[in-house]
């Protein structure tokens, strides 16, 4: 497990500093706020810590409404909506400064058997096959708009291991193409001992989940995106869906498409499938999507 990693799950292991009420701290984002795949992380970490170890989160939806600040900590209020027999429903706000900056709710399940189909994993490369961010990045260096950008989204992404099928927004600017794209990703390091909990797997691919979902939309207009100038954007909505289990420190293959966009927002909509061909999670989210004037 490298330093990043360890500094991620950091991150997600928040102070219980009332009943029901946690903290989380921050760190700096590629742009200059807190990055919203990890609130919605954290905020998913505090509902879980409410809820009988035996029921595992099924769903999210979450809207982000203030833009957070990263030096300051963020507080989590959960409150207990309901507890039924299958179902366990919570809620959580997360404050700063006074002020609500998201708001998610979430519902957990007791293991039951029931009927069973999915969708077909759509045909992708091998993981290995790809370059790693590392070898990536650097190659569009001249397309960001500011120097050190490769290197601030790198070290945003150090926990991670995600690795795109196809070039990302930023590496075909200018040229619209099929509203779609694909990423593998997995964590930069095995879970294992006392932290290898269903809780954090769903977790992590929920903070994994809010850094690549808008691409489609980028793609569908030969937009590079906030790193290159060419538009402004953020998280409005974002829910998921959890369907089966997964292990976040194992390959999942990120499918991402966008079937519309309009009225200055974006619509990216995704399955992420296990390497076995397991659909996991479906998300769903809804971002501003903006040309600069």
């Amino acid at each position: 497990m490298n330093q990043a990693l360890e500094s991620l799950l950091d991150l997600l292991d928040l102070e219980q500093i009332e009943q029901d009420i946690f903290r989380g701290q921050s760190r700096s984002a590629v742009v200059p706020r807190v990055f919203g795949g990890q609130v919605a992380a954290q905020a998913l970490v505090a509902a879980g810590r409410t809820v009988p170890r035996d029921r595992h989160a099924h769903s999210l939806h979450a809207y982000f409404l203030r833009p957070g600040d990263p030096g300051a900590p963020i507080v989590y209020t959960v409150d207990r909506i309901r507890d039924g027999r299958s179902f366990t429903t919570r809620r959580v706000v997360a404050v700063q400064h006074g002020q609500p900056i998201f708001h998610l709710s979430a519902s957990f399940q007791t293991y039951e058997e029931g009927l069973e189909h999915q969708a077909d994993m759509p045909p992708a490369p091998d993981p290995e096959t790809l370059p790693t961010a590392a070898e990536m990045l650097p190659r569009y260096a001249d397309a960001f708009v500011e120097p050190g950008v490769a290197e601030r989204l790198l070290e945003a992404r150090e926990a991670v291991d995600l690795r795109y099928v196809d070039a990302p927004p930023f590496g075909s600017v200018g040229t619209p193409q099929e509203p779609r794209s694909q990423v593998w990703f997995r964590t930069n390091g095995k879970l294992d001992g006392v932290i290898d909990e269903p809780l954090l797997h769903v977790c992590l691919a929920t903070y994994v989940s809010d850094m690549t979902l808008l691409d489609s939309v980028l793609l569908a207009h030969g937009r590079g995106g906030w790193a290159v100038g060419d538009v402004v954007g953020a998280s409005l909505d974002h829910a998921m869906w959890f369907h089966r289990p997964f292990r976040a420190d194992e390959w999942l293959l990120y499918d991402q498409e966008s079937p519309s966009a309009s009225g200055g927002r974006g619509l990216g909509q995704a399955r992420i499938y296990t390497r076995d061909g397991q659909l996991a999670i479906s998300v769903i989210q809804e971002g501003v999507v903006r040309v600069p004037r």
